[in-house]
C-alpha cells in the first residue's frame, strides 16, 4: 500500500456503511445539527494556538468537497489531464471564515453538500471505477465520492473530541 492510499484510507474507513450515498446525507444532517447549535461567539473559537477556529473547519469542509466535486466531475466526464492539489493551509488562511457569519458559512456547507448529493446520485454506475490523476496519485470516481463523506465524518469527529468538551 502506498503512503497516498495509506493517507486516504484513514478517511474511508470511518464511513459506517458500504452505502456511502447514504451516509453523505447524514453527517451532512449531523454536521447542520451541530454547528446549528453554536453561537456566533463559540462558531470563533480554536482549541489550541494554531488550529482552526470551527468557522475556518465548516468553510474548510465546504472548500474542499468543492475540489472533490470537481475532480469527479472531471473524472467521470473523461479529463486526461492531471488535476492540481491544493494546500488547506493556504485555503483556510485565505478564506476570511472568521470574518462571516456563522449562517452565512452554514448555508455555504449546506448547498455545497446538496450540490454533491445531485452530482452524486446522477452518476452512471459505470463510471465509478473510472481513474484519473489528482494531485500526483491516480484515484477513482467512487473513490473520491467515499472521500466526501469519510473526510467530513473525520472533521465533525475532531470537533466533537477537541472543541466541543472546551465549549
Amino acid at each position: 500500500m502506498t503512503d497516498f492510499e495509506k493517507y486516504i484510507q484513514r478517511y474511508l474507513d470511518l464511513i459506517p456503511s458500504e452505502n456511502w450515498l447514504e451516509e453523505l446525507k447524514l453527517v451532512g444532517e449531523k454536521t447542520v445539527s451541530l454547528y446549528s447549535y453554536l453561537t456566533e461567539e463559540q462558531s470563533k473559537f480554536a482549541y489550541t494556538e494554531g488550529k482552526w477556529t470551527l468557522k475556518e473547519v465548516l468553510l474548510h469542509l465546504s472548500d474542499t468537497e468543492r475540489v472533490f466535486q470537481y475532480r469527479i466531475l472531471a473524472i467521470a466526464r473523461g479529463e486526461k489531464s492531471e488535476l492540481p492539489g491544493f494546500d488547506e493551509e493556504n485555503y483556510a488562511a485565505n478564506s476570511f471564515a472568521n470574518d462571516r457569519s456563522l449562517e452565512s458559512l452554514l448555508e455555504e456547507y449546506q448547498l455545497v453538500r446538496k450540490s454533491s448529493q445531485i452530482l452524486l446520485e446522477t452518476l452512471n454506475h459505470s463510471i465509478l471505477n473510472n481513474v484519473g490523476k489528482a494531485n500526483g496519485n491516480e484515484i477513482s470516481v467512487e473513490t473520491i465520492c467515499q472521500l466526501i463523506v469519510g473526510h467530513n465524518i473525520h472533521h465533525l469527529n475532531v470537533v466533537e473530541e477537541r472543541y466541543l468538551p472546551e465549549l
